[in-house]
């Protein structure tokens, strides 16, 4: 068997073994917790904070992912993605809103509060649990669309990254389909750049993934962040050159008036 086949055996197996456990179970049971960030603490948290609190903010919002379950904030792919933002002197702020064992329902439900935040960009990385508890991948996607509604709503110029996952073969070829097609679907709908697997590179490594085979490691964040970067910093620089533009314009008219 190619090695590459038998990583991914690896990675899927734990998958399907929890989607059978967890639609045994029924709601409720999602994996890395219900409602917690595990190991990274508890709701959502921003970044270091060093007097930047009115930049432009780049919302993480999604599951254990996110969270970083079972490592501490700093070492999660968002403060990652933050250390790349600073280093390329780009003025945003990250704020981690990811929760564990938390479906596209729960972030629908968040989301109103996060976005009194002066949002720039939603990073939309849910799903995973929603899939392993069998859940209709229609309301899944309905879920999704309306946070981007919601987003758009409150902050009309905000870009969106969506973040897709993958579901395991034992859900079934249907179900897979359908599921990986809400992520490619909601891109088109609503314009939105995607990642189309936030974890490749990742999930099929077991180097990269803590003792339960899901939830990566230290090591596995670094190349999460990498993936994540590669998408976002473009829609950084774009929304940062229009914000210079309009600044220029704003500027330009205040003076015609003066």
């Amino acid at each position: 068997m190619p090695a590459r086949r038998r990583r991914e055996r690896y990675w899927l197996a734990p998958l399907g073994a929890a989607a059978a456990l967890l639609l045994a179970a029924g709601p409720g049971c999602e994996a890395g917790g219900s409602g917690s960030r595990g190991a990274a603490g508890a709701g959502p948290v921003a970044a270091a904070d060093d007097g930047g609190s009115e930049l432009p903010v780049v919302l993480f919002l999604g599951d254990s992912l996110t969270a970083g379950y079972g490592l501490t904030e700093e070492q999660a792919f968002p403060a990652l993605v933050q250390e790349r933002i600073d280093a390329a002197g780009l003025g945003y702020r990250v704020v981690n809103a990811g929760v564990s064992g938390d479906t596209s329902a729960g972030g629908r439900q968040r989301i109103g509060w996060l976005l009194r935040q002066p949002i720039a960009v939603l990073v939309l990385e849910l799903g995973a649990n929603d899939m392993l508890r069998g859940q209709d991948t229609d309301a899944l996607a309905a879920n999704l669309r309306a946070i981007v509604a919601a987003t758009r709503d409150a902050h009309p110029e905000a870009r969106v990254l969506v973040a897709g996952m993958r579901a395991p073969p034992n859900l079934g070829a249907d179900y897979v389909g359908r599921f990986e097609e809400t992520y490619r679907a909601l891109a088109r709908e609503t314009g939105a750049a995607l990642i189309p697997f936030v974890l490749e590179g990742v999930a099929t490594d077991p180097a990269l993934n803590q003792a339960d085979g899901i939830h990566p490691t230290a090591e596995g964040h670094r190349i999460v962040a990498d993936t994540v970067w590669r998408a976002l910093e473009p829609l950084l620089v774009e929304t940062a050159a229009r914000g210079r533009v309009e600044g220029r314009g704003e500027a330009a008219r205040e003076g015609s008036h003066g």
